[in-house]
This record gives structure tokens, C-alpha cells and sequence, in this order.
């Protein structure tokens, strides 16, 4: 029997982990003990409910406007009594948040073998996304185990020097919850989204929080919205506004009021995955819908000036539409306009897997941690 502690912080780390500890709970091969650190506090609550996750362990650092050095240090503070106490064989931790990389660290203190799922994204800014690209590549640099949900993301860390050995292409995990998800029933009984036709309505689905594009980006991301509403009299566009203080002012500025534009409350993953399903297009600038939106046929407008996931790119279910007014207008009147460059993007292949990243991991961890 191996022991996997598994650690996690955030509401797309635990949507994308939530299936892979399920099946880690279920196996007698296993002893799995769960640690969140509560870094998004209201977000993360919603999504161990949904999958009936109990953590064994909640450190609970989140703090009002707290900054990523304090978040780093509470990370540490407090694993280091609980890796010192569960002795795990590997610390498994997921993509590219600060609790991941502290996480990571906090293991490494204690020599004990680490586990990244998601691992190899890259886009060799260490700015952008900040900090999420620099908290991926000093985790991978701690890693023992690298799961990669795609061929691109291996050979990023091959040429990085990680030993081929040590690196597995299985998919990414988040599309194993995405397919459990969508196949639960849902409806919207009350709020904007329950008078919305959407027999007859071309619903837009927007998010938008990523700290580069804090300010004049997403000033200009949101006036592009208005834009497309004002424009296309059948779009009804929905923004569930993220909890950033910064977030909300800009929306409200240049969003509240605008006609067929409902801003509201972050959504729990259940009616956001109904939502995704029901939209014609997404507009984000997050990086799990890329490959979420994709495995539900809906084209994706990345506002951002790269991404890391350049195989949606390549693939044509993602388009960079970058972070300027007139540019993003543009992305999306087309694909409201030309049917067939519509249809091209939503019938692409989705690179990101079958839905058995997780079953993937948990037997190659048992494989290979119970030999290192």
C-alpha cells in the first residue's frame, strides 16, 4: 500500500483533482489522505460539495487582499506539520497556483516525492500568466512524477531536461470531471438565467479575472463585450463576475447596465458546466475552458496575448483573440456571422483527453511510487 497526499487550494484545483482522489479514496492499494489550504476560500467549498470531498486536513489561510508572498508562506507553515505527521510516499498537487508551488516546496523540505498533475504547460513568459507560469516551472523542477496532460506538454519538459522516464502523457484530468458533471441534471429555476430563451437566444458566456489583464486589458475586454451586445440584437451575454474587487469595479463600470448583459454571482460547477452547454460561444481568459468548452462542442475566444495550451490552437477549438476592443469585436462577429467558420471550431477534436486521465494516474502511481 502506498500513502498520496493529495493538496490543493482553489476552485479549478479541486474541480480538476476531485476525480483522481475519488479513485485514489476507492482503491485498497491506497491509503489517500486530502489537504486543502482554502487559498479561495467560497470558491473551493461549492466544489467539495459537489463531489463529496472531506478533507483530512484545512489549513485555511485565506486572508482579506491577501498577497501571494503570504500565501506562499502560509502554504508552508501550514504542511509542514502535516507532511512531518502522514509521512506520505507522494505529495500530489495539481497545475500552476501559488498553493501548488508551496506545496511542492514544503514536500521537497521534507524529501518527500511529489507528484504534478498538469504538468509541462509553458509559455516561456515568466510574466505572463503571473504567477502561474514561473509556479509551474519551479514545481516541475521539484517533481518526481510529471503527468502531462498532452504530447506538447511532455516535450516542453524533455527539453527542459526532466527525464523521460519520470514523464506520463495521460490526458488532462479535468475533462474526466467535465464528462461526470454534464451528465447531471440542472436547471436554472430562478435569477436572469431562468427568463433567458434559450431556444431562440445565441447565448455568450464571458469570465474574465486574470491579474495581467488587471486595468487597461480588461477595460478594453469588457467595452468589447458591450460592443457585441449593441451589435447582435439575439446575443444575450452572461458574465459571472469573479469575487477580485478589481474584477467587479471594471465590470461594473463598464459593463452594468449595457442591454442582454447579465452580470452575476460566480456560479457553483454544476450550473456552470449547464451554462457552458447551452452557450453558442465563450469568450475567457482562464485556462481549464479551454479545455472544457471544446469537449462540449463550443467554440473558445481566448482573451489573453499567448496561452500555454497552444494545442486547442492548433487543434481549432481555441482562438488567441487577444486583449484589444476592435480585435476581440472582430473574433466574435465572425463566428456570430459566418456559419461555417462557426461550425469549423465547434467540431474540432478536443486534444485534452477521453475522460480517463485520473484512472491513468492513480495506476501509475501505484506502479511507480511503491518502487522509488
Amino acid at each position: 500500500m502506498i500513502k498520496v497526499l493529495t493538496v490543493f487550494g482553489t476552485r479549478p484545483e479541486a474541480i480538476k483533482m476531485a476525480p483522481l482522489v475519488r479513485l485514489l479514496d476507492a482503491d485498497k492499494e491506497v491509503r489517500s489522505v486530502l489537504c486543502v489550504t482554502a487559498q479561495h476560500r467560497e470558491m473551493l467549498d461549492g466544489v467539495l460539495e459537489l463531489f463529496a470531498l472531506t478533507p483530512d486536513y484545512d489549513l485555511n489561510i485565506m486572508r482579506p487582499n491577501q498577497s501571494i508572498g503570504a500565501i506562499t508562506a502560509n502554504v508552508l507553515a501550514g504542511l509542514e506539520g502535516v507532511i512531518e505527521r502522514e509521512t506520505p510516499d507522494v505529495l500530489l498537487v495539481h497545475g500552476d497556483t501559488t498553493t501548488t508551488f508551496a506545496a511542492a516546496l514544503a514536500g521537497f523540505y521534507r524529501m518527500c516525492k511529489i507528484g504534478h498533475v498538469e504538468a509541462g504547460l509553458r509559455t516561456h513568459d515568466k510574466y505572463s500568466p503571473y504567477p502561474e507560469e514561473m509556479n509551474r516551472v519551479l514545481t516541475g523542477r521539484l517533481a518526481d512524477f510529471h503527468f502531462a496532460p498532452t504530447p506538447r506538454n511532455r516535450d516542453n519538459l524533455l527539453r527542459e531536461g526532466v527525464d523521460e522516464s519520470k514523464v506520463f502523457v495521460t490526458g488532462n484530468t479535468v475533462i474526466d470531471a467535465l464528462l461526470e458533471v454534464a451528465r447531471r441534471p440542472y436547471r436554472f429555476a430562478e435569477g436572469p438565467l431562468a427568463t433567458i430563451d434559450f431556444g431562440t437566444r445565441r447565448l455568450i458566456t464571458v469570465t474574465c479575472h486574470r491579474r495581467e489583464n488587471l486595468g487597461e486589458n480588461m477595460t478594453a475586454i469588457f467595452s468589447a463585450v458591450r460592443d457585441i451586445a449593441d451589435a447582435f440584437a439575439d446575443v444575450e451575454i452572461v458574465y459571472p463576475v469573479h469575487l477580485n474587487p478589481r474584477v467587479r469595479a471594471t465590470a461594473d463600470e463598464t459593463l452594468r447596465g449595457a442591454a442582454r448583459v447579465h452580470l452575476i454571482e460566480p456560479l457553483g460547477y454544476l450550473p456552470f458546466v449547464k451554462l457552458m452547454s447551452m452557450s453558442h460561444l465563450i469568450i475567457t481568459d482562464s485556462g481549464g475552458m479551454q479545455e472544457e468548452a471544446p469537449a462540449l462542442g463550443k467554440p473558445v475566444l481566448v482573451v489573453r496575448k499567448e496561452t500555454e495550451r497552444p494545442e486547442a490552437i492548433e487543434a481549432g477549438t481555441v482562438r488567441l483573440a487577444g486583449v484589444r476592443r476592435e480585435e476581440l469585436f472582430a473574433h466574435a462577429s465572425e463566428l456570430l456571422t459566418d456559419r461555417a467558420a462557426y461550425e469549423k471550431m465547434a467540431k474540432a477534436v478536443n486534444p485534452y483527453g477521453d475522460g480517463r486521465a485520473s484512472r491513468r494516474i492513480a495506476d501509475i502511481l501505484k506502479e511507480r511510487a511503491a518502487r522509488v
